[in-house]
């Protein structure tokens, strides 16, 4: 219904509205395990932000991320990490290296590369995506918190026990703030 509102406004069917309400409704299905409805979602806002952003709009890195988490629920991980890859770079390259979507970018890179046992790909992309969220949002922000629980259960996975400890406690610190 609120896209069809969207759609039918001034700015019309292709505006970066519809886009945000198309990104919306296909997170809804990627929760739902429906993931073809939600991949032709994401692919018609990826076209509309293109459309009306260009494609080294940092929204359009949105969605390729967004995009890139649904391949890697499928474990489409060959279609995964190029997009992962290339919203990251616009991200730096459209917000700055320090940006916390710069970090989110870092993170889910990282965290596919975990999931793949690509342990030395991930260890550097955490350890910055963590150095970014402390530098801009200080050491004690909730995304803080899950940046050192990312890294905490990449050493985890490795058997680096005295390594995780000590983050995941910061971690539960910041949390119980």
């Amino acid at each position: 219904f609120l896209l069809a509102i969207r759609a039918a406004e001034a700015s019309g069917a292709n505006s970066p509205d519809v886009a945000i309400s198309l990104c919306n409704l296909a997170e809804l299905y990627l929760e739902q395990g429906k993931y073809g409805k939600a991949e032709s979602l994401y692919k018609r806002a990826l076209a509309m932000y293109e459309k009306a952003l260009g494609s080294n709009h940092c929204y359009f890195a949105r969605v390729l991320d967004n995009l890139a988490v649904l391949y890697k629920e499928q474990g489409k991980y060959a279609q995964a990490e190029p997009m992962y890859k290339r919203a990251l770079l616009i991200f730096e390259k459209t917000l700055g290296p320090n940006d916390p979507d710069v970090a989110s970018g870092l993170s889910n890179l990282a965290g596919l590369y975990r999931e793949q046992g690509k342990y030395a790909e991930a260890e550097p992309l955490f350890k910055r995506a963590l150095a970014i969220d402390e530098k801009v949002l200080g050491p004690n922000h909730l995304k803080v918190a899950t940046a050192l629980s990312n890294l905490a259960e990449l050493y985890m996975t490795q058997g680096k026990y005295t390594q995780a400890e000590p983050m995941f406690k910061r971690s539960l610190a910041i949390d119980e703030k």
